[in-house]
């Protein structure tokens, strides 16, 4: 019985100690409870905390790349800006470059060789109608001449014939005058 003793008065000291420190027992539990409770919200606020990086890393994240692609396209436009300037300068001399090959086209289909055989050919056939009509009046001039020299010769022998007519006339009339007066 001993034990029994023992334990009765383990059991006495623990009742004893129980009431003697109950109430600190109470003050600490209910320090460890509104711990436990602070320590919930706290690990509330830490979740939430950490969702709203997690989130705000997200956006900083989306906000870089965009930043970046803007970054990319503003370096794309200067790039695409300089090749248009680049065009731009290329097109004007290209435009010079049609402008002469142009002016040469022009000199050189002046003496376009088809174009020039047409144009002799052309005007050999204008120069022989050419030279026909004026072989033609040539023949016809010639002809003229002749007659007009057969003429004038003819109207030579008739002056003179008028003129025999009236040396020979001449002196009879003057013997009529003469026998007409006398």
């Amino acid at each position: 019985m001993l034990t029994a003793s023992k334990l009765e008065k383990i059991m006495e000291l623990e009742a004893n100690l129980r009431a003697e420190y109950q109430q600190q027992l109470d003050t600490k539990t209910a320090e460890i409870d509104r711990l436990s409770a602070r320590e919930s919200e706290l690990q509330a606020a830490i979740d939430k905390q950490l969702e709203t990086i997690t989130e705000l890393t997200g956006k900083a994240t989306d906000s870089q790349k965009a930043e970046q692609r803007a970054r990319e396209l503003h370096n794309r436009s200067d790039r695409l800006v300089g090749e248009i300037a680049e065009l731009k300068q290329r097109i004007k001399s290209l435009q010079k470059d049609l402008a002469a090959v142009r002016e040469e086209n022009k000199a050189l289909t002046q003496f376009d060789p088809v174009r020039m055989k047409k144009n002799l050919d052309a005007s050999k056939k204008k120069l022989a109608e050419k030279t026909k009509a004026a072989d033609a009046l040539q023949k016809t001039l010639s002809e003229s001449k002749k007659e007009n020299a057969e003429l004038q010769r003819k109207v030579a022998e008739l002056e003179a014939k008028v003129a025999d007519a009236e040396s020979a006339e001449a002196p009879a009339s003057a013997a009529k005058e003469e026998s007409a007066a006398a």
